[in-house]
């Protein structure tokens, strides 16, 4: 079994061995055919990924469609610098840095064989923006990384433009997010959420919900020598336990996402000792979400207490073994791209290492508003029906009773819980938050900006607004950085949605298959299989 990937700038001399080694190595040929076989841990909302916000949707449709650009597959590590082609050939900016050109290639084709041209993308990003002729988006929870997009003009069937009100640097990696595929102008989007049509390298043929999903080799896919594989098939099991036995049983390929917990490893390993693992840090969030619009919790003292609350070692160690990070609304450093080190996140408010003072403050704060062990303020805590959701909402309910607040699971599936995400329609929540592009942009702004579909808690401040526009617009990463941590304490104070842990997760592949790369910032963006192959 493979160690844990190490942070960035670690075993450097170890990872020197390895590409001498491969070096010395004869690559093996790649082997066309085969069945990939995965398994589900939930039932996805839809396959419309623009309409989507969660993993349940990508892994299984990712792979029917193509984006302007994409994250490279085979750097685990996503930044502005691993950005690759993908529809489009090149891009290049204008010297005000506020019109993005795309040239797009030719003789791409939809999987109902209509030609893929450049209105294809003016008219998704059009229908993003507000603007197209149709807008029949169910939802639409990234419109806000658009909001500096006038228009996409478009030059003959193989070039658009993006243009923009303002420089915003951070869009080609919005662009090269899983959840930023280019639609079909002419396919309906009731159509686009059960039987998608893409360009990508398979072709959607079965999706019974809450059972099974097929895909198969699109024959016509414009990298001629991709995909290896001629399907994809998907099954549906409810039970971590099950799926995690039948993964090492062999009846499956790949593990599910983020699906094999750190202590589950353990048993993977013992199960499947030829299997390969990685624990990477994967760009997901366990936060505590308050719908502060809703009393009591409208009144900033609760709120202030209930982060004051949360003791996160516990979380650490009983979850994660301690492999865990701390940090605040952006992923930290070593893995993250844009967060704060360990040094300024103890700083943050709620973040210091005496937990028993934050107690006694939190309940100081409960009693003057009239609470006790005698009057507790009783509570549901929504979650997700995933052991990943459950569990930290099991430790969130057991450390909130240390301030009276009687707190009871109330757990709901997947469709029913971005349903009501979506709608507001909660009080208390657990979430985990999964980033897809780890950039201010991507996350900060999708999450905590006024105007965002996203921002669940309701959470409204116009200080910070203007910090989020102006590390927008900001073109000299070291001026954006010191704004997005200026916004990062500033969230902090208000317990905007308090951060409690960012996972340690682990992901497990057969031997046989191969080219797969979990990545380590975002486990969104490598779920394509177009690289993978199988060597039996």
């Amino acid at each position: 079994m493979r160690a844990s990937r190490l942070p960035r700038g670690l075993g450097a001399s170890a990872a020197a061995l390895c590409v001498g080694l491969l070096a010395a190595t004869p690559a093996a040929a790649q082997k066309p055919g085969g069945t990939l076989r995965l398994y589900h841990n939930d039932n996805p909302p839809s396959a419309s990924l623009i309409e989507e916000a969660t993993i349940a949707s990508v892994t299984p449709f990712a792979s029917v469609f193509n984006n302007l650009v994409v994250f490279d597959p085979a750097k685990v590590h996503e930044s502005i610098e691993t950005v690759i082609p993908d529809l489009a050939e090149s891009w290049s900016w204008d010297p005000t840095n506020t019109r993005l050109t795309f040239k797009l290639r030719q003789g791409v084709k939809w999987h109902d064989g209509q030609p893929f041209t450049a209105k294809d993308v003016q008219c998704t990003w059009r229908m993003l923006i507000g603007k197209g002729d149709t807008q029949d988006f169910h939802r639409n929870p990234r419109r806000v990384w658009y909001s500096k997009l006038q228009d996409v003009s478009i030059n003959g069937d193989y070039e658009a433009s993006f243009e923009l009100s303002e420089p915003q640097p951070s869009l080609p990696v919005l662009l090269a997010s899983a959840f930023s595929p280019v639609y079909p102008c002419h396919v309906p989007q009731a159509v686009m959420r059960t039987r998608p049509i893409g360009t990508g390298p398979f072709k959607l043929v079965d999706f019974k919900r809450g059972d099974s999903i097929r895909l198969v080799r699109n024959p016509d896919y414009w990298k001629k020598d991709r995909p290896y594989l001629d399907e994809i098939t998907f099954r549906v099991i409810d039970s971590r336990a099950t799926r995690i036995l039948a993964f090492s049983a062999g009846e499956f390929d790949i593990t599910f996402p983020s699906d094999v917990s750190v202590p589950l490893l353990k048993d993977v390993k013992a199960r499947a000792p030829d299997a390969i693992c990685e624990m990477t840090n994967s760009g997901l969030q366990i936060n505590l979400m308050v719908n502060r619009v809703n009393p009591p919790f409208d009144n900033p003292d609760i709120r202030k207490a209930m982060s004051l609350a949360i003791d996160r070692k516990p979380f650490n160690t009983i979850l994660m073994e301690g492999q865990g990070l701390l940090g605040g609304a952006m992923l930290p450093k070593p893995v993250g791209e844009w967060g704060m080190p360990p040094d300024r996140v103890s700083q943050l408010a709620g973040y210091g290492r005496d937990s028993e003072k934050n107690i006694t403050q939190a309940q100081a704060i409960m009693q003057k508003l009239g609470y006790s062990d005698a009057k507790p303020l009783p509570i549901k805590v929504q979650t997700r029906n995933l052991p990943t959701y459950r569990d930290p909402a099991v430790i969130l309910i057991d450390q909130l009773k240390k301030i009276y607040i009687a707190g009871e699971l109330d757990i709901l599936d997947t469709p029913r819980w971005y349903a009501r995400l979506a709608k507001k329609d909660y009080t208390i929540g657990l979430n985990v938050t999964g980033v897809s592009v780890d950039d201010p942009d991507g996350n900060i702004v999708e999450n905590y900006s006024c105007n965002s579909e996203r921002n669940y808690t309701q959470y409204c401040n116009a200080e910070v607004d203007k910090l989020l526009a102006a590390q927008s617009r900001e073109l000299d990463r070291d001026k954006r950085t010191r704004i997005v941590w200026e916004i990062e304490r500033l969230l902090a104070e208000d317990a905007a949605r308090p951060s409690v842990l960012w996972f340690a997760v682990g992901n497990c592949w057969q031997p046989y298959v191969k080219n797969f790369h979990p990545h380590d910032n975002s486990q969104y963006n490598n779920l394509r299989f177009e690289d993978v192959w199988l060597d039996k």
